[in-house]
């Protein structure tokens, strides 16, 4: 088994810390002949390897290929080993948090019952919906609140749809479809 050497264990340990375990920036200080001679060796040994860097994700560039597309360092499971890290264990934990970034974003707020939001949402669920004039008696609210709540709290927070629309002898009628 070859021996790592410092600045070959710094690029592996950080790469293994970064998403999708790209290896890239390199230490600073590492740079022009030294970086490709590192990397060089390093790829040899199968712990890095170069793939096609995803620019939409912004991923860093190890070299440009000149095609308006380039490559970028990703350290392997090899890698990993040679620096004591069970390469299932990483992909484990880049699970875990992709799991918990995934439960933070579907979890939405819940209005709390005997209030005014709660009413209006009674209100604008209801067969026959609700005029504004309706919804301001009710809530006591002045009519631009009433609006901004159906925009912003219904509408951005609680993702429900606040539909309106012209009746004969009603005027606006403001409903949840």
């Amino acid at each position: 088994m070859t021996k790592l050497t410092e600045t070959q264990t710094i690029i592996l340990i950080a790469g293994a810390q970064r998403p999708e375990n790209i290896a890239l920036p390199l230490p600073k200080g590492l740079a022009g002949a030294a970086a490709k001679m590192a990397v060089s060796k390093m790829i040899e040994h199968g712990w890095l390897q170069e793939v096609d860097a995803n620019l939409r994700r912004n991923e860093p560039l190890w070299r440009e290929t000149g095609d308006g597309h380039g490559t970028t360092l990703v350290v392997t499971d090899a890698g990993l080993l040679a620096i004591g890290i069970e390469p299932v264990l990483v992909k484990t934990v880049a699970a875990i948090r992709q799991h918990a970034a995934d439960a933070a974003e579907a979890t939405k707020p819940t209005p709390r019952a005997g209030t005014k939001q709660a009413m209006l949402i009674t209100m604008l669920r209801a067969p026959e919906g609700a005029t504004m004039e309706e919804v301001t008696a009710a809530t006591q609210w002045l009519a631009h609140t009433a609006r901004g709540a159906m925009s912003g709290a219904l509408g951005k927070k609680l993702g429900l749809v606040v539909t309106s629309a012209k009746e004969e002898g009603r005027g606006r009628v403001y409903r949840i479809a």
